[in-house]
């Protein structure tokens, strides 16, 4: 049976039911030194090989389980191009969590703590099968988008070796700021502008954040500082704007880092038009009624999509800088 990792995360952590008491995590610090160094020479020529884009070495390392995943993980690899491009491969962290006692694949959480305690992990995995599995993470040091890179590995007992398992990609770097910048920037806004201090707030999360499977003290603590912010974004939705001879309906207002870039993506009703052209149009005219109501938005985000819905489906239309919309 094979098991689901996120390949390439999106904005939020994972909720996962808590597993078995049968899975155990070792941080690094208290590896082994053959454990550490097996680890970190496995970790380091895997990496090595997404930053050089060799998708042949890389598929010649699946797990065997996971050749039916290796569209996923070849997309995120050519994604991780841009993102660590300029940079120089770092070695972070390394996990390794042992679920050999689980009788059967359940979804699993991996509490990882350092001895003093004042660093607490969890890493959620879904449908895991028993086994011995490590995460380990690195940055590209140097790279203008600062791109950090989190390896699931998994020990080949057959093979005796670990084997490439699944992988996340994603920057930590938006024009220069990275998260703790962008952290900062949503405590300044909190009482001014509500909206902008909220999504900068997603904005620092998705960048501390290598890989959805990971959650932390520290960034229950940014949560909590979030759910403190009033009025909520979350709570005016669905919004209703007024603007003209028709009412905008927004439905949501999410972070969209797709173009590795702080983009908001708006979720509006659509008429319905199919033309290329009117549906530019509709689109433009709903982002620019719906900056209106949040004006502080443009000078804190790079730009906005727009996703047209209509009948209950979800269709992006276009992506424009802030200073392009009206």
């Amino acid at each position: 049976m094979r098991f689901c990792w996120k390949v390439i995360a999106a904005a939020a952590v994972l909720s996962m039911p808590v597993a078995g008491l049968a899975a155990t995590c070792t941080m690094q610090a208290e590896l082994s030194p053959q454990d550490r160094e097996v680890l970190a020479v496995a970790a380091g020529r895997l990496a090595q090989a997404v930053a050089e884009q060799d998708l042949t070495g890389l598929k010649a390392a699946l797990l065997p389980s996971e050749a039916s995943a290796w569209d996923g993980i070849s997309g995120a690899v050519q994604q991780a191009q841009a993102l660590m491009q300029g940079g120089q491969i770092h070695l972070k962290d390394v996990f390794l969590l042992d679920a050999t006692n689980q009788a059967a694949p359940a979804d699993t959480e991996f509490f990882c703590s350092n001895p003093s305690g004042s660093l607490n992990i969890t890493i959620s995995m879904s449908n895991l099968p028993p086994g011995r599995y490590a995460m380990v993470l690195s940055e590209a040091v140097g790279a203008p988008l600062a791109g950090q890179l989190a390896l699931i590995l998994a020990w080949d007992s057959p093979a005796v070796e670990w084997r490439l398992a699944g992988l996340s990609v994603r920057a930590g770097a938006f024009d220069g700021h990275d998260g703790v910048w962008y952290w900062k920037r949503g405590r300044e806004l909190a009482t001014v502008d509500p909206w902008s201090a909220w999504y900068s707030y997603d904005v620092a999360h998705y960048l501390l954040l290598p890989s959805d499977l990971i959650s932390s003290g520290n960034l229950e603590k940014l949560r909590q500082e979030q759910s403190q912010i009033t009025p909520s974004p979350q709570s005016a939705f669905p919004l209703s704007i007024p603007d003209g001879d028709r009412t905008w309906k927004i439905d949501s207002l999410s972070l969209d880092a797709s173009l590795r870039a702080p983009d908001l993506g708006v979720a509006y009703e659509s008429t319905g038009v199919t033309d290329p052209a009117a549906l530019r149009t509709e689109a433009i005219t709903a982002l620019t009624a719906f900056l209106k109501t949040q004006p502080g938005l443009r000078a804190n985000f790079h730009g906005l999509w727009a996703y047209a819905v209509k009948d209950g489906k979800r269709s992006p239309v276009m992506e424009l800088p802030m200073a392009k919309i009206p």
